[in-house]
């Protein structure tokens, strides 16, 4: 078993994906060039790899990012990386596209570009889907997926993650620091997981697949979601934007007033909620798949 938790973005590639050949390369030193003006440290590689390669013999375009420089956050050139990736998937069609996401979102050295290029992002990824190239998103780095590639994720056909993983829109921090410890304490670590962790994301529906924290695991789901993607629509439709605010809109009615996650595990019938942190992760699905064939029952 290894950890993906505990991988660079360049080892997770290297686990995943075969015959990988990198586009920009670190030799091509396409860094900040916003960063050197605040003396801020830049990397080789603006704290992502992108590329192509192989999984179980299929072609796929892969972006990894790197949580170890400025937590994956969103810059100019990590963008203009992401979208240039996401414009040659349309053009050379793989199989897939798989973004192994880890980011804070946009970095905020880099202001309106940093906020530019993710909006850009965002569109190239719905042009793939349009192409009818399936978007597959891994989460499982320590640092979570927040912010704009938050949205991104949620735009991808397919996210998988693992119980460490976190997905969420603001960041337990800047919440605390819009709102006041009062609101959210982001030094509370079993609240962070309980509130944005894969098991409370994938009891919402906001993931597709929960895996446990090791290569092997997601390699398969990988493999799966490509599966399971060509038997479905690819492409965004307006039928599935009314489902996706028909799922938001029952969601904020049922469970709107309540702030405590175990409140609203409680309400979608798990009987001992308190449990369910100390899950591994085929007891959780069993539970899960349990509660939703209760849901389907009652309608």
């Amino acid at each position: 078993m290894s950890s993906y938790l505990e991988a660079t973005a360049r080892q997770r590639v290297a686990a995943l994906i075969s015959d990988f050949t990198e586009f920009l390369p670190p030799a091509k030193e396409w860094t900040s060039p916003h960063l050197p003006q605040l003396n801020a440290p830049v990397s080789f590689d603006d704290g992502v790899v992108v590329g192509r390669g192989t999984i179980d013999g299929r072609q796929v375009y892969v972006a990894a990012q790197e949580g170890g420089f400025m937590g994956g956050a969103v810059g100019e050139v990590h963008g203009a990386k992401l979208v240039g990736l996401m414009r040659a998937a349309v053009i050379h069609k793989p199989q897939a596209l798989i973004l192994l996401a880890e980011s804070g979102g946009v970095r905020l050295h880099e202001a309106n570009a940093g906020l530019i290029a993710v909006s850009e992002v965002m569109r190239a990824l719905l042009a793939v889907r349009a192409a009818g190239i399936p978007v597959i998103v891994v989460i499982g780095g320590s640092n979570g997926c927040f912010g704009g590639m938050g949205i991104v994720s949620r735009c991808a056909n397919v996210i998988i993650m693992s119980e460490e993983a976190r997905l969420a829109m603001s960041g337990p921090e800047v919440i605390e620091t819009a709102n006041g410890v009062e609101e959210f304490d982001s030094r509370d670590r079993a609240l962070v997981w309980r509130t944005t962790g894969g098991k409370h994301r994938y009891l919402l529906g906001d993931c597709q697949m929960l895996v446990a924290d090791d290569d092997a695991a997601f390699k398969a789901a990988i493999v799966q979601a490509m599966q399971d993607s060509a038997q479905n629509e690819v492409a965004l439709s307006l039928a599935a934007l009314e489902e996706e605010q028909k799922m938001l809109t029952a969601r904020l009615q049922d469970f709107g007033g309540m702030t405590e996650p175990m409140d609203i595990w409680a309400a979608m019938g798990v009987e001992h909620p308190e449990d369910i942190a100390m899950l591994d992760t085929q007891a959780f699905l069993q539970l899960s798949a349990s509660i939703r064939q209760t849901e389907r029952q009652h309608g």
